[in-house]
């Protein structure tokens, strides 16, 4: 998958902003350069960005104080800090509020457009259910957010096309002719680890299915109708633990 990312840059030196927005031009990203909080919170008020690269240290607003902001917003919208100080309280605080990670100044740049790349493919999402209006809503919501979206409506698909490309896979519990269930044990001979959101509009009458599910790690189990909210944080968890991971092996 060759996604291209909206990222936002942010530092109040435009030396920095002008020369990264070039650099990310060239590669087939899409940037937008804001030099201080304020103005990038403007800007992600009436744009869709993929992530944010903010500097820590600005007049008015640090990029912490700018994630805080943004979070309540768009809670899943990643936001990676840039910095000269190695060791800053407001980086430690950062990270403990959901700051996926700090890239050290001067940037390495082929590190960091190795790991733009790593993040566009996070960011792909299967949905299994039976229900084409269901996957379409949920398909248009995500895509909406920045998210690719492969919605396979026959659930007898072979396991291969639901996990070519997906990062997360959220699998309807009760399908045509086949059990949820069933599909999970498909993808967990083949896939021990990969995030399956298990859903279903029959909570009651689908406990010990839904227990079955987990008990061979099934990440969650969401009712319908979804609550979108729930859904984005669960997402964004799963995207921040699979980034801080990405960029400890850089």
């Amino acid at each position: 998958m060759d996604q291209k990312l909206r990222i936002l840059i942010v530092d109040d030196d435009q030396r920095m902003t002008h020369t990264l927005s070039d650099i990310l031009s060239m590669t087939g990203h899409m940037p937008v350069e804001a030099n201080s909080g304020a103005q990038a919170l403007e800007l992600a008020r009436t744009q869709a960005f993929d992530c944010v690269l903010t500097d820590v240290r600005m007049p008015g607003m640090n990029g912490v104080e700018l994630h805080r902001q943004l979070h309540q917003s768009q809670p899943g919208l990643p936001v990676f800090l840039m910095t000269a100080y190695a060791a800053d309280e407001i980086i430690r605080k950062g990270l403990e509020e959901g700051v996926v990670g700090v890239f050290d100044k001067p940037l390495d740049i082929s590190n960091l457009l190795g790991f733009f790349t790593s993040l566009a493919n996070q960011r792909s999402i299967v949905i299994v259910d039976d229900d084409k209006d269901f996957c379409k809503t949920l398909s248009d919501i995500l895509h909406q957010r920045g998210f690719s979206v492969l919605q396979i409506s026959d659930p007898h698909s072979d396991v291969e096309l639901m996990t070519a490309e997906a990062q997360v896979i959220m699998l309807d519990m009760k399908l045509d002719g086949i059990s949820g269930v069933d599909v999970l044990k498909q993808i967990r001979q083949r896939y021990p680890v990969l995030p399956v959101l298990m859903v279903t509009a029959y909570r009651q009458e689908m406990t010990a299915a839904i227990q079955a599910a987990l008990s061979i790690h099934a990440f969650t189990c969401l009712y319908k109708p979804l609550e979108i909210p729930a859904l984005l944080e669960t997402l964004s968890d799963l995207q921040l633990k699979r980034l801080r991971k990405v960029i400890k092996k850089r």
